[in-house]
């Protein structure tokens, strides 16, 4: 009986393992700051002798635009995506070291990232870049009333990559797309409209950590493409079907 105890603890420690460990990283970004600089100078000169003082001033002015690459990672969004990965049941998660401003090196070159110790003890790393966002905020006049619609829109298009930490091969690759939205009907009454941003970042948040660990587990599990919200199906069974009533 001890025996059997013992293969069971086992096993269960086995399964618990069993599992390739992931880091997640935190969306990397990209974006050109531009600086306008106008300097302007003034100049005195001076001059006097016993008889008479004279005086003139003269102005210099610079104008000059410069331009540079910002880089960072983006600290929202990715909270849904590791709980949506757990949910699958594919992978265990590790935490990684973020890109701060300190940060040397290029925030894309994740290879190098993984070679500095980044990711200790991950088997891959998921890494995702933000290829697009936009926010948008509309406001449209109902038919035949004194009514308006607002609406507070997102939109995140990311990219990502499931890449392995010891021969660098990419394992998985896929674009994931969140979108959320608030709308609040308005009239002419209405002196000020308050639309949720914290619930349109939350819906697109959510959206997108869905539609990740869906591509993930289609490309990794053998599973057919699933719909959000909906059950996800595990070790490649086939979906339950509805009972037949045998006469």
């Amino acid at each position: 009986m001890r025996a059997w105890i013992g293969m069971m603890a086992l096993a269960g420690a086995f399964s618990v393992h069993a599992a390739p460990k992931v880091a997640v990283t935190d969306l990397a970004y990209q974006e050109r700051v531009e600086q306008y600089i106008h300097i302007v100078s003034a100049q005195n000169n001076f001059q006097a002798n016993r008889y008479s003082a004279s005086g003139s001033s003269s102005y210099n002015e610079i104008e000059a635009t410069s331009s540079y690459i910002e880089q960072g990672e983006l600290r929202k969004f990715t909270g849904d995506i590791k709980g949506e990965i757990l949910r699958t049941g594919l992978f265990q998660l590790v935490q990684g070291t973020p890109y701060t401003a300190s940060s040397k090196g290029d925030v894309y070159d994740v290879i190098k990232r993984i070679k500095a110790g980044h990711f200790k003890g991950a088997d891959y790393v998921l890494f995702g870049t933000v290829s697009d966002i936009d926010f948008t905020r509309d406001v449209t006049e109902l038919a035949n009333t004194d009514s308006h619609s607002a609406v507070l829109g997102l939109s995140l298009v990311a990219d990502f990559s499931l890449i392995n930490t010891r021969t660098y091969e990419i394992t998985s690759a896929f674009t994931a797309m969140g979108e959320g939205q608030d709308t609040k009907l308005v009239n002419g009454r209405d002196i000020k409209v308050s639309l949720n941003r914290p619930r349109v970042v939350r819906e697109v948040s959510r959206a997108l950590g869905e539609d990740v660990a869906a591509q993930l587990s289609q490309q990794l599990g053998g599973g057919s493409e699933e719909q959000p919200g909906q059950a996800r199906q595990r070790n490649n069974l086939p979906a339950d079907t509805a009972p037949v009533i045998l006469r």
